[in-house]
Parts: C-alpha cells; sequence; structure tokens
C-alpha cells in the first residue's frame, strides 16, 4: 500500500515525500540533490494544501506548528464602518490581502478585529522599536489573558502572540515559519526589501494582513506585495475620514521667493548640472534617472561637479532664510498649539533648533532622551518639536494639531506620513498642515507633480485672522471637512 506523502517544514522551505500521485504541486517544487527530496517554497503553503486536496491526495501535514487561540477582549469597542468594510473585504479574499488606511483611522484596531476572526496563533511585523512598544501595549489592554511578546530591542519571547520588528523577524524567519497561522504587516511596504522579504517568503502563514497608509515605493516593489502578502483589498484617504473619524484638516501650500544672492547661486549650480545631465542623456525625475546621474558622477571631476551642484542647489531651496521667516510668523500665529516642524536634513533641523530654541528629534538623539521630549510634547510643556525624518512613521503623537513641512515635500509616502501625524481625533479640532517651498526651485516642481491639481501661491505677511488667512493671498487651501 502507497505511503500518504508527508509535507515537512525545513528552514524556511517545506519538504514534500513521496511524491504524491497527482500533478497540482510540481508547479511549486523544486529537486533538492542534497536531500533527495522535492522542496518547495513555504510561500505556497496554502495553494499547495489547496491543490491537493482538490485533487483528492491524502496529505500528512507536519509542517504546520501553529495552534488554535483564545482571545476574550477586554472591551469590547463599536468599529467605525471603515474598519467594517476593511474585514469584510479582507475575509472575503480568504483573509490575504493589503488594507490601506490613512495614519489615525485606525489599523491597530483593524488587526485586533481580524486576529478575532481568525483565533490563530499570530505574528505581528512592525518596522521600529517604538511601534514594537506600542502594538504590545495595545495588545496587553486589549487581550489581558493572551501570551504576548516581543522579539526584538533585547527581547526574545516564544509566544502565540508575538511583536516583532521587521529586522529581527527577518533574521528568524526560518525558526518562525512554521509558527504562526496569520501575520500582519503594519507599514507592509517596508516588507519588499531584499532583507526583509524572507519573513513572508520563509512563512506558511495561510492568512496575512498588510497594513499601510502609503502602500508605493520609488523602485517599484510594491507590485511583489500581492505575491508575499495578497491583493489590495480595501482603501480609504484622509479626505473620506476627515471630520468623523479623523479630525477635520487644512493644507495650505506657501511659496517663498529665493533672495537674489541665493538665485543667483542656485540658478548657476542648476546651470551645471543641467548641461552635465544633457551632455550624457539623463534625464531626473525617476529612480533610474537619479541612479543613472549617481553612477555618471562618479566617473570624472565634471560629474563629480554636477553632483556637489545638485546637492548645494538642493540645500539652498530646502534652507533659504524666507523660510525661516515663514516659520516665525507660523508659530507666532499658532503660539500655544502643539506644533510638529519637519525639514529634509539635519541640519536644517539643527538650524532651527538654535534660532528659535526648540527641541530636537534626529536619528542621533539617544533613545531616552527622544522619549523625555515626546513625553513633555504629550503634556504640553513643549508646544514645539523640530524633526527630520524619525517622526514621520513610528510615532504615536494625537497632540499634534499643526505640522509645518519646511522641506521633504517630493515623496508622496513622506507627506502623507507627516500629514498623518496631526490627524488624530480631537474635540473640536482642526489640523493644519502648511507646506513651505521655495518658488521656481526643483523643490517646487517635486511638490507640483505630487499634487498636480493644486497650484501655490506666494507667502506674505500672516497678519490675518486664521479664517482670513486661509481665504487670503497666503496660500493655496484644501479643506477637507464636511462643512466646506
Amino acid at each position: 500500500m502507497a505511503r500518504s506523502p508527508t509535507l515537512s517544514f525545513d528552514r524556511g522551505t517545506l519538504i514534500l515525500h513521496p511524491p504524491p500521485p497527482g500533478k497540482a504541486w510540481i508547479d511549486y517544487a523544486i529537486w533538492d540533490d542534497r536531500v533527495e527530496r522535492f522542496r518547495i517554497p513555504a510561500l505556497y503553503y496554502r495553494r499547495l494544501v489547496e491543490a491537493l486536496t482538490a485533487e483528492g491526495t491524502t496529505l500528512v501535514d507536519s509542517a504546520r506548528e501553529f495552534s488554535p487561540l483564545t482571545l476574550v477582549p477586554a472591551l469590547e469597542m463599536t468599529p467605525y464602518p471603515h474598519q467594517r468594510e476593511a474585514l469584510a473585504a479582507w475575509i472575503a479574499a480568504g483573509r490575504m490581502g493589503i488594507v490601506i488606511l490613512p495614519t489615525g483611522a485606525g489599523k491597530t484596531y483593524l488587526a485586533q478585529l481580524a486576529m478575532q476572526a481568525t483565533r490563530r496563533s499570530t505574528l505581528i511585523v512592525v518596522p521600529t522599536l517604538d511601534l514594537m512598544h506600542q502594538w504590545y501595549a495595545h495588545l496587553l489592554a486589549a487581550f489581558p489573558d493572551a501570551p504576548v511578546g516581543l522579539l526584538g530591542g533585547g527581547s526574545h519571547d516564544n509566544t502565540a502572540v508575538l511583536v516583532a520588528t521587521y529586522d529581527s523577524a527577518a533574521i528568524y524567519a526560518e525558526a518562525l515559519g512554521n509558527k504562526y497561522a496569520l501575520v500582519v504587516f503594519d507599514e507592509c511596504h517596508h516588507l519588499p526589501s531584499e532583507f526583509t522579504r524572507v519573513i513572508a517568503e520563509y512563512s506558511l502563514a495561510p492568512y496575512r494582513l498588510g497594513l499601510t497608509a502609503t502602500l508605493e515605493r520609488s523602485d517599484g516593489k510594491h507590485t511583489d506585495l500581492q505575491a508575499l502578502i495578497g491583493p489590495e483589498v480595501y482603501r480609504t484617504s484622509a479626505a473620506a475620514l476627515s471630520g468623523t473619524v479623523l479630525a477635520a484638516h487644512r493644507i495650505v501650500h506657501l511659496t517663498v521667493k529665493l533672495s537674489q544672492s541665493e538665485r543667483q547661486r542656485y540658478d548657476a549650480l542648476i546651470d551645471t548640472r543641467n548641461r552635465f545631465l544633457q551632455d550624457h542623456e539623463i534625464r531626473l525625475g525617476t529612480l533610474t534617472g537619479w541612479q543613472a546621474f549617481v553612477k555618471a558622477s562618479a566617473r570624472s571631476r565634471a560629474g563629480r561637479s554636477a553632483m556637489l551642484a545638485h546637492r548645494e542647489a538642493r540645500a539652498i531651496a530646502f534652507g533659504t532664510a524666507g523660510k525661516l521667516r515663514v516659520l516665525a510668523d507660523l508659530l507666532a500665529q499658532h503660539a500655544g498649539t502643539r506644533t510638529l516642524v519637519f525639514t529634509d536634513d539635519n541640519a536644517m533641523v539643527y538650524r532651527v533648533s538654535r534660532e528659535f530654541l526648540l527641541p530636537a528629534i534626529t536619528h542621533k538623539t539617544a533613545v531616552k532622551e527622544r522619549h523625555d521630549i515626546l513625553q513633555r510634547f504629550r503634556t504640553g510643556e513643549y508646544p514645539v518639536i523640530v524633526t527630520s525624518r524619525v517622526l514621520n512613521e513610528g510615532v504615536d503623537v494625537p497632540e499634534a494639531s499643526v505640522a509645518v513641512v519646511l522641506s521633504g515635500t517630493g515623496s508622496q509616502r513622506e507627506y502623507v506620513q507627516r500629514l498623518g501625524r496631526i490627524l488624530r481625533r480631537g474635540e473640536g479640532k482642526l489640523a493644519l498642515l502648511y507646506e513651505v517651498v521655495a518658488e521656481a526651485t526643483s523643490e517646487e516642481q517635486l511638490s507640483r507633480r505630487r499634487r498636480p491639481s493644486t497650484v501655490a501661491k506666494p507667502y506674505r505677511q500672516l497678519d490675518l485672522l486664521e479664517s482670513e488667512l486661509l481665504a487670503a493671498e497666503g496660500g493655496e487651501e484644501t479643506c477637507y471637512q464636511p462643512t466646506c
């Protein structure tokens, strides 16, 4: 009597032996001479089992080690309509897929609902230690009797519910691959990198949920997420949720002029760069074009001069003194309001910090110091924080209601993330995001490319009441609230 085929897990792959009589498994299998067995990527576990079952094959499944999980929520909350719709869409898609929600729209609670609907051992993967601890605290509060653990930051737990950083989960992907039936990928746009994608590839989890506010990547690898997680099953925007789930908000676009000396220097630098680009038939504006510029700039003295000119011109646009005058007016206009000031680089962060005597957070800020600054911001002791990119995601700052973006406005993801820092609901809250760009520079071009339907207007002194300001020459207003 023929022995039933057995499926076993081996370091991120599946071994199928002896070969089943049907053909459904062949498309997934690769022969491994080292063990004289057919080996299959763990990623295909669900499809393989479903295909063998459809053919009537009796399979001995020794691969999976995940088990049922009892989850009793400490507090029953009524989901928002968009959370119910997203959960239903995810379940209808076979509990595999990606949900795109703006920051503050309840992605963590949606994941909790998915866990309650699935009731199997769950791995939650997050990009930062801050987010790891936020998820851990939320899950402990939501499911006080559930075995919740951490992987990362010095912790290495072995629990049925595990919150891990992408880096730690990638390092231990071979060991984690068969222990969790559901994997939640928070900020899932991080997953497709060469290092972290193994978390999905080495996992046989039949249920997968990707969460993000900004799916698209500049390198185009977000298209890999369909194979790694599943299709996009639900998407909504900050505009659609404004005034209900999220705070009502306005976006004000301001342009400032370079000084005469800045303009002359900027134009000369751009001319140097553009002559080099034209001679080498390179067009910027895409990742491929930028990569070609980087390669070409390393091959000659002229190329090096062109790259240095590009960087200096960028620094002039991002750091023009006119922006500091705008910032002074905005801080005066919103005195006492908790405000986040974003810049593109650390040099501008420290410049703003010195000139305005503001606490600063960069990637160089020690963990304890950053925690202290954020805590004082939450209590109102520090009404304003200036930062570069470290607060773009992974940090919960619900008290902020004003954001000023002084530079770094070209990326759609970065823009959405920074807007999300101020969209947490509050009683009567109106969130304001000011985007300040240098007129007639590449910075303005990038901003327009990201928001082609809006036209920024010149900045003038903010000496009006807020309601007058938003309707005046101070800036183009994009209003997202029911009363507009």
